[in-house]
């Protein structure tokens, strides 16, 4: 006879109920929640996705905006003036008034950028400035896919070890009413059945905590998915799958180009190095195409202002050359240098960390999968154990305390082969990530 987890864990699949919402149907809830599904809904709900989609959205009109400096740029001035007293002035020895009580004028001007470093740096950097922020997207997509799969693995053990206790008690309730039958019948004394209640006490004491932590596991991996926390949540699995997703190869080598956080270093460096080329284009003077219309109106009478105009118009060509700036376009290339070497030296950095994450994942994955593959062992022999006794108990072979050891003995090996379960799947996710495996 085996006992619940086998028949639990080797079933095709099985589904969990939230015990702390009620029922809710909507087009934006999982009816069944698998945890591929629970990924892609926390991808298309959590905030903290949908802010880096804003942000990619900004980046995007930043560029535009820096781009549009390259159009031509055309502008009005309209200026209207009436004189309450006019300038004086001195001209051969005679003072005079000058000017026009009235006056107005309109300036249509136009601009066209030909080399301005600050456009050239918005041209030449707005594929990196693209990608640094969807690879930023994608970073806090692959944490929060690790995150929602941790908590997802998190609801089930805790459901299960609800459902094994519940199984559990089923067991301890039969024991307490064989040992209460056998001192009726003045076969043992009450100390069997005083014990037997013991046990089921804490069974039941400890299904009741296990039961209690599942409403703040819930409410946990609501929230990294961004779901409704009002809206029941019903988690499904393939058990078959979930023990074979324990495994994964050790043997693989790290690639460092596979990492999220790699690549956006290798964006920053080459934005660094636009900035290096921005500097050094200091030394460039700025040129650009002008062209103005000018309308002129005076008139000492208001009302025929604009009876004459005396225009003005020219184009040409504008250059700005700073000659001389206290030797700040040499600092500032200088800094811009170190700036790009500094960024090599994080790229070192994060290389050496990213071998010590992998090392450390892997040593841990090891050591949960050994200690798996043990206690699912002992959890065969525990059940084996505990039928045994149980057997030998009723035949009055064995004493009640014998029963109470193999009880304990079984529930210890259920829940720590449950937590070995958990710890060998979370730690697998720790070393796919280290790898680069997770990505969007």
């Amino acid at each position: 006879m085996k006992t619940f987890i086998f028949s639990l864990l080797t079933v095709v699949s099985f589904s969990i109920i939230s015990n702390t919402a009620n029922a809710q149907t909507g087009d934006s809830l999982l009816q069944q929640a698998s945890l591929q599904a629970c990924v892609q809904y926390s991808l298309e709900h959590q905030p903290v996705i949908k802010q880096s989609l804003i942000d990619e959205e900004i980046t995007e009109r930043i560029i535009k905006g820096k781009l549009a400096d390259w159009y031509p740029q055309i502008n009005l001035d309209y200026n209207l003036q009436h004189y309450f007293k006019l300038q004086t002035a001195q001209f051969a020895g005679n003072t005079v008034t000058i000017g026009s009580k009235n006056t107005s004028f309109a300036n249509l001007s136009l601009t066209q950028n030909i080399f301005n470093r600050d456009v050239l740096l918005a041209s030449s950097s707005k594929e990196d400035v693209r990608k640094q922020s969807q690879q930023t997207t994608t970073n806090n997509k692959i944490d929060l896919a690790v995150n929602v799969s941790k908590a997802f693995y998190d609801v089930l053990l805790n459901q299960l070890q609800v459902r094994l206790l519940d199984s559990d008690i089923v067991l301890f309730e039969t024991s307490l009413k064989i040992a209460v039958d056998q001192y009726k019948a003045g076969i043992v004394d009450k100390v069997d059945y005083k014990r037997a209640t013991i046990t089921l006490n804490n069974a039941k004491a400890q299904q009741r905590t296990f039961a209690e932590q599942i409403k703040g596991k819930y409410a946990y991996l609501k929230e990294l998915m961004g779901y409704p926390f009002e809206a029941d949540l019903q988690l499904y699995y393939d058990s078959v799958q979930m023990q074979q997703d324990a495994f994964i190869d050790t043997n693989q080598m790290i690639n460092y180009e596979n990492r999220i956080e790699y690549q956006l270093l290798q964006t920053k460096k080459h934005l660094q190095q636009d900035n290096l080329k921005y500097y050094k284009w200091a030394y460039i003077p700025s040129i650009s195409a002008v062209g103005t219309y000018n309308l002129n109106f005076f008139n000492r009478e208001f009302g025929k202002l604009y009876s004459q105009n005396y225009p003005l118009s020219y184009a040409g060509l504008s250059l700005n050359f700073p000659i001389f700036q206290g030797m700040k376009r040499t600092q500032e290339i200088k800094q811009a240098q170190l700036e790009l070497q500094r960024v090599d030296y994080d790229v070192l950095a994060f290389k050496n960390s990213v071998n010590t994450e992998y090392q450390q994942a892997l040593a841990a994955y090891k050591s949960s999968l050994n200690n798996y593959i043990v206690l699912k062992d002992n959890l065969a022999l525990a059940e084996e154990v505990f039928n045994t006794i149980q057997l030998q108990y009723k035949a009055g072979v064995k004493t009640y305390l014998d029963v109470i050891v193999s009880q304990n003995d079984l529930i210890f090996a259920q829940v720590n082969y449950l937590e070995a379960l958990y710890r060998v799947l979370t730690s697998k996710l720790d070393v796919q990530k280290a790898l680069g495996q997770i990505t969007y």
